[in-house]
């Protein structure tokens, strides 16, 4: 008797030390798990990171992170538009999956996303700026969020606690915001997700006053491509409404006040431009309203007197110029804050345990192929800045070719939290090429699948596979083309080669490839004609 109740009584010790120990342990482990700061802005090409290209723009803080950690050079989105980006990386599924085909269609709340995961897990979570969809992202403790795109000036924003409306400049703000969470209400005992989403750099561009004077008169390299004709491509190229002299307003995109485009009589396409000017300009304060008028006043004098000369091609010169003093003044604007928060984050200490990523929901065209927007699956669309700093694991000044998605950030966090991924997510962690081990990467290849046609821009419906030195595309819906692209001998994109017959035997072979991966992660022609019928038609 006495035996067993020593038996007893050791087996409850024992349970108690084990349970002590596993407390332990799991607080041990809670206490390393890493920090994850998320910042994404929107519409930031690549080619306006000085980390990447140093020719229109210097973006010392976001190159910070470049040097303190790694740059990936082929880093690429599934579908290169606003908020089918944004379901792509909240859920690590393609658009197909997930539902949110395009900026239309209604995302399913049913998705399981990455946030919710973590905050399941014992994360504190915040997201503050720029969602695009929906009003009450799951998973979070605090969100403040803009409507929809968001304004520049004096925005609104969708909170847990009802609207509001915060005076001053949004890139400016939704750091303030970001920082007060930071250090009025962030639980030192969990480690935190936060998403800092900028609205910055999207249409219509509209800089900070601090910027206005700096980048108004400013001179910019022309791209190679500004003047293509698309002969060496197909329909598809030649048919986009992305054309800076033919598609850009007059108003809403360079500025020009619609008395003075009436004065002129310049033609326009609609009167959507003016619209937009005029909704946005009655937004500012009648200080903010003085202190533009001061410096785009004059830009618009100074346009009455040369326009009339203007040939289309100085049209076009002067078009590119414009869109590049408004476009880079926002990107400025985002540098600037960018820096505040990792400064926060280096004095305050929270540097040291926390991965910091630098991302855009997408690439855009700044000039190339004489277009503005993104959507096709050429690199200036297809390509985004992805930037990573993780004390302790990335080493510093690391660069990746490897091809790599906004699918695989999902799967990245969570692997980095201690997590298991769901399996219906389809990306892969991104950690092995974050610690230099690239032997563990085996994606050679990924995929691409845009679907907003008829639509804005009209870019048509299209799918391909994109390796580091092929490009294979299929243009479907009302056309029926193939494009092959050798990425290394033209870089941008000017010939199409499918039917050269040297390249016969790496088109039949990325046919093959493509195939399998349309099997691989779930699309068919099934899902083609599907979206084709309730997305648009």
């Amino acid at each position: 008797m006495r035996i067993l109740i020593h038996q007893i009584r050791l087996a409850i010790g024992l349970a108690i030390f084990s349970a002590s120990f596993y407390s332990c342990e799991e607080q041990k482990s809670n206490s390393v798990r890493p920090n994850v700061v998320f910042i994404m802005s929107d519409d930031h090409a690549y080619q306006a990171v000085s980390a990447y290209d140093d020719r229109l723009i210097q973006t010392p803080n976001i190159d910070r992170l470049a040097d303190e950690g790694i740059v990936f050079d082929n880093a690429c989105v599934t579908n290169s538009i606003c908020a089918p980006s944004r379901a792509t990386i909240l859920t690590g599924k393609h658009t197909h999956l997930n539902g949110k085909i395009d900026n239309r269609l209604p995302f399913d709340t049913s998705n399981v996303t990455f946030p919710q995961l973590m905050h399941d897990a014992g994360y504190q979570t915040a997201m503050f700026g720029k969602l695009h969809f929906g009003n009450n992202p799951k998973g979070f403790d605090e969100f403040k969020i803009l409507p929809g795109q968001g304004d520049y000036y004096n925005p609104d924003f969708i909170t847990n606690n009802g609207d509001t409306t915060i005076m001053g400049y949004v890139t400016d703000i939704i750091t303030d915001l970001t920082i007060d969470w930071f250090e009025n209400r962030r639980d030192t005992e969990k480690p935190f997700l936060l998403m800092y989403l900028h609205k910055a750099s999207h249409r219509e561009w509209f800089p900070a006053p601090r910027h206005f004077k700096a980048y108004i008169d400013k001179e910019f390299p022309e791209p190679a491509t500004l003047f293509d004709d698309y002969n060496g491509r197909g329909q598809a190229a030649k048919s986009a409404e992305m054309n800076l002299l033919m598609h850009m307003t007059n108003s809403a995109d360079s500025k020009i006040y619609p008395e003075v485009v009436d004065e002129l009589g310049i033609h326009e396409n609609s009167d959507w431009g003016r619209k937009v000017f005029n909704m946005k300009y009655a937004r500012f304060t009648p200080e903010q309203k003085a202190v533009w008028d001061s410096v785009y006043m004059p830009m618009n004098e100074e346009f009455k007197k040369t326009y009339p000369t203007m040939t289309p091609k100085d049209f076009m010169k002067w078009r590119y110029r414009r869109y590049m003093q408004d476009y880079l003044a926002c990107v400025a604007a985002i540098d600037e804050n960018v820096g505040r928060l990792l400064d926060y984050l280096d004095q305050t200490g929270l540097s040291e345990n926390t991965m910091v990523v630098y991302t855009s929901d997408q690439g855009f065209y700044l000039g190339e192929h004489g277009w503005f927007d993104k959507r096709f699956i050429y690199d200036e669309s297809f390509k985004t800045p992805l930037l990573v700093k993780w004390p302790g694991v990335i080493q510093k000044g690391t660069r990746s070719d490897r091809m790599v998605q906004n699918l695989d950030f999902a799967q990245t966090f969570l692997e980095a939290a201690g997590i298991p991924s769901p399996p219906d997510m389809q990306g892969e962690s991104l950690i092995p090429l974050m610690k230099g081990q690239e032997d563990r990467w085996t994606r050679h290849a990924v995929y691409y699948h845009y679907y907003e046609y008829p639509g804005p821009h009209m870019v048509k419906r299209h799918y391909g596979i994109v390796t580091t030195d092929y490009k294979l595309v299929h243009f479907y819906d009302d056309i029926d083309e193939w494009e092959l692209y050798d990425r290394k001998k033209d870089r941008m994109e000017m010939q199409n080669v499918y039917d050269v017959a040297t390249y016969r035997e790496i088109r039949e072979q990325l046919k093959t490839e493509l195939r399998e991966m349309r099997i691989k992660y779930k699309d068919s022609e099934e899902l083609d004609k599907h979206y084709m019928e309730i997305g648009g038609k």
